[in-house]
């Protein structure tokens, strides 16, 4: 299988930290953050390219989709702040090669706070050589 989970996590983590220093970022979903903002960043799916494998039925290319979640909880303002992180996150995914399929925005427990759901997919080679799917 190929795994670049790591990579991904880290380049878009690095960005988010340097910009927002109070900022938690994490590997897996966690639907109910302790501390705000919060960005959760996993891969969601992974699956061989069936037309690059070879005759013996080695891959040489996966599928692979990441869902990214923001979420904010401040009194004002939490949607523009949850925009603008995304935003960082949406730069990063894209000079990486992946292509955004969905930016889902959802208002959570009664308005208090709000999140923002992103799917991206690409490509990924066994020497993790990105390509942009369309």
């Amino acid at each position: 299988m190929i795994d670049v989970e790591g990579e991904i996590y880290t380049a878009i983590a690095e960005e988010l930290r340097a910009r927002y220093p109070d900022i938690s970022v994490l590997g897996e979903l966690v639907l109910s953050p302790s501390k705000f903002p919060c960005v959760c960043i996993e891969e969601f799916d992974n699956y061989s390219f069936r037309q690059s494998r070879t005759n013996d039925s080695n891959e040489n290319h996966a599928v692979v989709m990441y869902e990214v979640n923001v979420f904010t909880n401040r009194t004002s303002g939490k949607k523009s702040e949850c925009k603008k992180i995304f935003g960082t996150v949406d730069r990063v995914m894209n000079t990486v090669g992946f292509t955004r399929l969905a930016a889902l925005p959802i208002t959570l427990d009664e308005g208090t706070k709000y999140r923002l759901v992103g799917r991206y997919t690409a490509i990924v080679s066994t020497n993790s050589i990105i390509y942009r799917r369309n």
